[in-house]
């Protein structure tokens, strides 16, 4: 588990969503009616966080409004490993709204000026067409800067779990347990912005009949909850 916590500690990590420009928003109807609209816009929003000699040191997740996404989490040495991801809708509003308070990173500043131990290197851009904005920084204290840290890291520890819980269901059954217990941890903490992901796998690893009965309650129980919202 001390590899897992390193990962949100130390993780590199793009998050690009494809979808409307910030100026949709204002528009009657909002990102709905934009997407409703124009279903493909062009438009991205990327966040970047790159923390050599960590682990892991590089990660990047994609989400276009054309179609599914990807997500690779690796090395910086190590080949590029895209892998399927989707990001619901209001989650990628989200994203695009707090990047329009802060001007679609043109002309903005987040860096605090004092000496700070390293965190890595995020930087956060915006691109349409030729239209790029960008801001690179180590550390901020800029609130929706901060919102948007939280939602890409928290969309990669989601990541991670549902990886780890795949492949221990797979390969290790006898650690599915000690998985479910890190993702219900993660869940009562209201880190995994969107939870509801996890339940596919969820149903699959509760009706195992190889996998040991305290991890299928464990899993039965967390979709319960996941499903009712509690």
């Amino acid at each position: 588990m001390t590899m897992r916590k390193s990962l949100f500690a130390s993780a590199g990590l793009i998050l690009s969503v494809a979808v409307c420009a910030s100026s949709d928003f204002a528009a009657p109807g909002g990102f709905a009616a934009a997407l409703a609209g124009n279903p493909s816009s062009g438009a991205t929003i990327t966040f970047r966080k790159v923390f050599k000699s960590s682990y892991p040191e590089f990660v990047e997740i994609k989400v276009s409004d054309a179609g599914p996404g990807t997500y690779d989490i690796r090395q910086l040495d190590e080949e590029p490993n895209p892998r399927p991801l989707n990001v619901g809708a209001p989650l990628a509003q989200r994203i695009f709204q707090l990047a329009a308070t802060l001007h679609d990173f043109q002309g903005v500043n987040l860096d605090v000026h004092r000496r700070i131990a390293n965190l890595g290197q995020k930087t956060l851009r915006y691109e349409k067409g030729t239209e790029t904005h960008e801001v690179t920084f180590n550390y901020t204290l800029n609130d929706s800067a901060t919102q948007l840290l939280d939602i890409f890291e928290g969309i990669t520890r989601e990541e991670t779990d549902l990886s780890d819980l795949q492949r221990t269901a797979k390969y290790d059954r006898l650690g599915v347990n000690d998985v479910l217990m890190q993702i219900e941890n993660d869940y009562n903490k209201k880190l995994l912005p969107e939870p509801d992901r996890l339940l596919p796998t969820l149903d699959l690893i509760a009706s195992d009949q190889k996998i040991i009965d305290i991890a299928r309650e464990r899993a039965r129980t967390l979709a319960s909850h996941i499903r009712s919202g509690h």
